[in-house]
């Protein structure tokens, strides 16, 4: 091998894998419930998705869950979206997070997913931008790629520098996550300092999933759905004469941030989870998976409730913290961000 070569070809790392044994009797009590409510929903709308389903209630049933004392919040207006500027209480670091909800590209949103996201950004101490994506079907999953890149430009134009910015999300918004790192670098902007996964999607090919045994032990995600939202995603590129989807497991990693993963031992996803650290560190990006037994998905967002998902939010705000040290207080920055829409 030439020694030009040898620049290039990335030195893999080893994978840090941490197990969090024990499942607590909500938790339990918490995967029984959505076994039997939002499971059969989620297989019904397999079996027909292409009907009008009525997505947006979603997020607009979520506007009952305000975020933790003491956030202040602001709307702000993106290119082609909107999004919502979330400052915790307290003496803030001078950094912030990029927040790109769940809710498979379908629905959820900025009201669904405040209360976790407020709860990420006070144990961060960092303000976060949670972005109200552009979602299938009336667009392509290009659109929400191109929506979390126009709000990590946001950041960089209000006074936050790269390595002072943490690109987040859960599920859908876990595989938004990787793609928009990914497309922030292809058009030449600076590397964020870091990159932070909640039970992602990261491989829209079903095959690998629907082998695994979680296949049948998910509490939320029925067998038909997985397949039927790769088949939608297909339909639209191809109705639409766009680029097909990709997955950020096929992606060149070996530019990315470190990043951490979080799963729960039990979900349809555990796979795409595993996939994506493995394929990081094969890169020689550093990645910490962390397994949560017998979590269901996204369990963080019920932190009021598990005694998991709070222990998982703190998990995520020391790597968050760590991955951004403090250098200066950033009260005045954050607030002249805040006035800015």
């Amino acid at each position: 091998m030439s020694t030009a070569t040898a620049e290039f070809c990335p030195t893999p790392l080893p994978l840090t894998r941490r197990e969090f044994v024990g499942a607590s009797l909500q938790s339990a009590a918490l995967a029984h419930t959505l076994r039997r409510t939002v499971r059969p929903f989620l297989d019904g709308w397999a079996r027909y998705p292409e009907l009008p389903w009525p997505t947006g209630v979603v997020d607009y049933l979520g506007y009952s869950l305000g975020p933790v004392r003491g956030t202040q919040r602001r709307p702000i207006r993106l290119p082609h979206c909107r999004a919502e500027w979330i400052r915790p209480a307290g003496e803030l670091g001078n950094r912030a997070i990029l927040y790109l909800h769940g809710g498979a590209f379908l629905c959820c949103g900025i009201n669904s997913h405040r209360q976790m996201v407020s709860r990420i950004s006070a144990e961060s101490q960092a303000s976060t931008l949670n972005v109200a994506y552009r979602m299938i079907p009336q667009n392509p999953i290009r659109a929400a790629v191109d929506d979390g890149v126009d709000g990590y430009r946001w950041l960089l134009a209000h006074g936050y520098t790269a390595d002072r910015i943490v690109i987040a999300g859960d599920s859908a918004g876990g595989f938004l996550t990787f793609m928009v790192t990914l497309e922030a670098l292809r058009q030449g902007l600076p590397r964020p300092a870091a990159d932070v996964a909640l039970s992602p999607l990261t491989d829209l090919d079903p095959v690998n999933k629907l082998a695994h045994p979680n296949a049948d032990l998910c509490a939320v995600f029925p067998r038909r759905a997985v397949g039927a939202l790769s088949t939608l995603i297909e339909r639209l590129d191809t109705r639409g004469g766009h680029e097909p989807s990709t997955s950020p497991v096929d992606g060149d990693l070996a530019a990315m941030p470190p990043a951490l993963i979080q799963t729960g031992s039990h979900e349809m996803v555990y796979v795409d989870a595993e996939l994506m650290s493995q394929r990081l560190s094969q890169a020689g990006v550093p990645c910490e998976l962390q397994i949560w037994e017998r979590q269901v998905h996204v369990f963080q967002a019920a932190a009021g409730l598990l005694p998991e998902g709070r222990r998982a939010i703190r998990e995520i705000g020391r790597f968050i913290r760590e991955s951004t040290p403090v250098s200066i207080p950033a009260r005045s920055m954050v607030d002249e961000c805040a006035r800015v829409s």
